[in-house]
């Protein structure tokens, strides 16, 4: 970078400026006058990220020409966010609250720049009022790209979150659906097998009565008096030595083993059949019982997907429009919980949700809501040590509805606790965290009427979220509306 005074043409090259150009030319003059012009050739770094303006030695940027860049760390990559060329403002502008450099200014090629140093801000909003206003509207304008490139950054992490979440959560079930798949149709082949070896044996009405009464039992499924490991070794045990005498196939064992069958009922059904059909009799018994429970397992594991399936639609409220409807925190909390479910398990955290009957409905767009749900549930997961624990509550309190998630983690350094809420801030290791989901978790909050803070200690973080809860207006009287001498009524939406 190099600095060098002003040209005596610098006055027409503002005129001719993009942005500011249309300024009267006594303001342009009182800019150029308190201006320094700089150059950068190309790769140089204009600021880093988090250097103070201070350090910078930011100003107010006007570029005149060539062009650079601002890229912002999100998620563990480098992204490039912001560009300024030839006609564009830049760098710190009159009223922005900015503090510091959210990233790292690189130029791409040679750059010229007029800039203004910020102890020249008080006089230029006095001596230059179009050219502030023009200033004002770029910096709302460079808000609004922030803002819609930090929603979308966190957007794209919090449905990488749901959809890691979703893919641990099905895989269990789809797995028992597709093994359980693969295990019907060996067994039900087996039992056509049986079934036909059956047949042609021509048994009586007294073997046929005999050999469901075994099948019955098998099939039985009221619930049984629950068995030790131990036990269900013996009886399986019993069963092979059983089987072994009978010349009967050891397969069928395993399958016996889980019936409320007894031995003594084998043994009848051995009294009555001649050794060959006794052999098809127990196949054909013990495929239909796997038969039975392969089943059950693949109902359980569909209901599962479509419970998973069902609370992802909740909570991301897919087939809903994003508008402001009385919202059910508790369905949130628990469909979040639905989907997190793996990274507790993995961690062996234990997660409690405490909300006590009849918890009132905000007034809110649940989609927005439930996205800080999850951002706080994750927190709180990722924060815990293994075998550590996480608490979500609700309760009315006044005129709010307050929702808090409470780990028992390390806590929250004192020298991190001011940074907590600020884009980009993150203690996650690079690639684990974009440090907007608090951010973006307060702006969904806020957008709403409510607020968020929090509580740290050693061994107790809690976030707590205040929302508005709809106004309460009396219900009216048996006799006159006007008179309202009912009890009072919850009004939502």
């Amino acid at each position: 970078m190099r600095f060098e005074p002003p040209s005596r043409d610098i006055v027409d090259r503002l005129t001719e400026h993009r942005t500011i150009g249309q300024a009267p030319r006594r303001e342009l003059e009182w800019v150029a006058a308190h201006g320094r012009l700089r150059t950068y050739d190309a790769g140089e770094i204009v600021a880093r990220k988090g250097m103070t303006i201070e350090e910078s030695g930011i100003g107010l940027e006007i570029v005149l020409a060539g062009r650079f860049a601002i890229y912002v760390d999100r998620g563990g990559a480098r992204r490039r966010v912001l560009e300024w060329q030839g006609g564009d403002i830049g760098g710190r502008l009159p009223f922005s609250r900015m503090a510091r450099s959210p990233g790292e200014a690189v130029t791409e090629t040679p750059v010229e720049i007029l800039s203004l140093p910020p102890e020249c801000f008080a006089e230029l909003i006095r001596e230059c009022p179009v050219v502030t206003g023009m200033c004002v509207h770029v910096m709302l304008d460079r808000s609004r790209a922030f803002s819609t490139s930090d929603w979308q950054v966190e957007k794209m992490a919090s449905l990488g979150t749901l959809a890691a979440g979703l893919a641990h959560e099905l895989n269990n079930p789809a797995s028992a659906v597709a093994r359980s798949g693969q295990a019907l149709q060996q067994r039900t082949e087996d039992g056509d097998r049986a079934a036909r070896a059956l047949a042609a044996a021509r048994l009586t009405d007294a073997q046929l009565a005999a050999l469901d009464r075994v099948r019955e039992a098998c099939l039985d499924t009221r619930p049984v008096r629950s068995t030790s490991p131990l036990e269900r070794a013996d009886r399986e045990d019993d069963l092979a030595v059983w089987l072994t005498r009978h010349g009967a196939n050891q397969s069928a064992g395993e399958a016996l083993a889980d019936t409320p069958v007894t031995i003594q009922a084998l043994d009848e059904l051995a009294d009555v059949l001649p050794r060959d059909a006794l052999v098809a009799a127990l196949d054909w018994v013990a495929a239909s019982c796997e038969v039975r429970t392969l089943a059950a397992e693949s109902e359980r594991a569909g209901l599962r997907i479509a419970e998973l399936v069902g609370a992802i639609k909740r909570l991301t409220y897919m087939d809903r429009a994003p508008i402001p409807e009385p919202t059910d925190i508790e369905q949130g909390l628990r469909d979040t919980l639905a989907i997190l479910g793996y990274k507790a398990r993995k961690k062996s955290v234990h997660v409690t949700i405490d909300l006590p009957p009849g918890l009132p409905r905000v007034h809110a767009i649940g989609g927005e809501l439930n996205q800080v749900w999850m951002n706080l549930l994750d927190n709180a997961l990722d924060a815990v040590a293994p075998g550590g624990s996480v608490l979500a509550t609700a309760q009315p309190e006044g005129r709010d509805l307050v929702v808090r998630v409470i780990d028992d983690g390390p806590g929250i350094p004192p020298e991190h606790a001011p940074r907590v809420f600020d884009p980009f801030f993150t203690t996650k290791p690079p690639g684990e965290g974009t440090g907007l989901g608090l951010e973006v978790a307060r702006a969904r909050v806020r957008g709403h009427g409510g607020e968020i803070d929090f509580i740290s200690r050693p061994g107790r973080t809690e976030f707590r979220v205040s929302l508005p809860l709809p106004e309460v207006t009396p219900s009216p009287g048996p006799t006159s509306p006007s008179t309202g001498s009912g009890h009072p009524e919850r009004v939502e939406g």
